[in-house]
């Protein structure tokens, strides 16, 4: 059911998160969102092996050089999200025509549009290719949101099977590594508790540099063979219009996010 937005005197998180839309507007959060752009950011704040590979940039589809890529990789636009997106696990099976098409699709994009979320609009669009990472213990990647208010982390999101013919899974866990009673609505918990990542303390201590004096950011990790990986950040998670099973704690992770009026 819909609710009233209340920007006055916000209290839920989604409420916080669209007040930030309107009041917060740093020009380095442009930088942080694009995906080629906060590259160089990472590899001055966290170190330059723990972004995954570039395979190149590119300002138009037609300019790819698909014959220089490897057999795996993946494209994307970095000003998006997903839209566009060719994951490649075999290039002689690739139809590049369908490829560049979808691209083209995520080059047009005015992703600022969907959602209002003010930082995408002057990101300056291009395709990159990075490299296909592979765990040899999972057949798909593990992707770590970690959720931060006023710069210190609070819970993390772990999703799971988001390429799979199983469908995505997702699980709530405090920083303690506690699963939490909280889920969105029909995406299914995973079938087992995920034990706590080794890596997890050093995930969290990235989290609170990345995240120091914003008041609400999400900052995303993979682990891939026994090591960090960065994925990306994130400042509305579904353009702050999150639901929450059960719905209280979008009013609970609300009382975390201190807005400064």
């Amino acid at each position: 059911m819909a609710k009233e937005l209340d920007l006055v005197e916000p209290k839920t998180l989604n409420e916080k998160l669209q007040w930030l839309k309107l009041h917060d507007h740093r020009p380095e959060y442009t930088m942080m969102v694009d995906k080629f752009g906060v590259r160089d950011y990472i590899q001055k704040v966290m170190g330059e092996e723990y972004l995954i590979p570039l395979l190149g940039v590119w300002e138009s589809v037609d300019d790819i050089d698909f014959s220089a890529l490897p057999d795996q990789f993946v494209l994307k636009c970095n000003h998006n999200s997903g839209l566009g997106m060719c994951i490649c696990k075999d290039k002689s099976k690739l139809d590049v025509n369908k490829v560049k098409r979808e691209l083209q699709k995520g080059m047009e994009q005015d992703y600022y549009l969907t959602g209002r979320e003010w930082p995408y609009k002057n990101v300056q669009r291009k395709i990159i290719a990075e490299k296909f990472m592979k765990d040899i213990e999972n057949d798909d990647l593990v992707d770590y949101k970690i959720h931060n208010f006023n710069g210190e982390p609070k819970f993390v999101l772990v999703c799971r099977d988001r390429f799979k013919n199983t469908g995505l899974t997702e699980d709530f866990y405090s920083i303690e590594w506690k699963k939490m009673d909280v889920k969105r609505p029909g995406i299914p918990n995973a079938k087992a508790i995920l034990p706590r990542p080794e890596m997890l303390e050093k995930m969290l201590e990235f989290s609170r540099i990345l995240a120091k004096d914003i008041p609400f950011l999400r900052t995303d990790f993979y682990v891939i063979n026994q090591k960090i990986y960065f994925g990306e950040l994130t400042f509305f998670p579904a353009s702050g219009m999150v639901k929450f099973e059960p719905e209280k704690w979008d009013e609970e992770f609300g009382k975390w996010l201190e807005v400064k009026k």
